[in-house]
């Protein structure tokens, strides 16, 4: 099989990844197991490869996987900017990637989680 079921059904499966890859775009580094971050590394390496296309079609196909959450808020000229993390795909993450041609993400191992030894690791955006 191509993919890891990591003990949930395909529903629970596709929103944990989502909701994890979503974490990733915001905060650009998040802690978690280390096959769950194996799967998530996948599709944050897709969503970055769309954001780099920067077409109509790609920000369509973002936007139905990436969820609709605030990424930054910030005041410029006394006019609040709210941030969602698709804008900060487009706008931030994928300029930095343009020459890069793949692997745009990093797993880094850390101790064992506390409670039942889990392989945990840190994932992170390559800078």
């Amino acid at each position: 099989m191509g993919y890891r079921k990591l003990g949930r059904t395909s529903s629970q499966r596709k929103a944990m990844l989502r909701d994890l890859t979503t974490d990733l775009i915001i905060n650009e580094r998040i802690v978690t197991t280390e096959a769950r971050a194996k799967e998530v590394r996948s599709l944050a390496d897709k969503m970055i490869t769309l954001g780099k296309r920067g077409d109509l079609h790609a920000r369509r196909q973002a936007a139905a996987f990436v969820r609709n959450e605030i990424a930054d808020v910030r005041e410029e000229n006394e006019v609040v900017v709210i941030e969602t993390a698709l804008q900060k795909l487009f706008a931030d993450l994928a300029p930095r990637y343009t020459e890069r041609q793949g692997g745009y993400t990093r797993i880094l191992k850390t101790e064992p989680r506390r409670g039942d030894a889990a392989p945990m690791v840190i994932l992170e955006f390559v800078k």
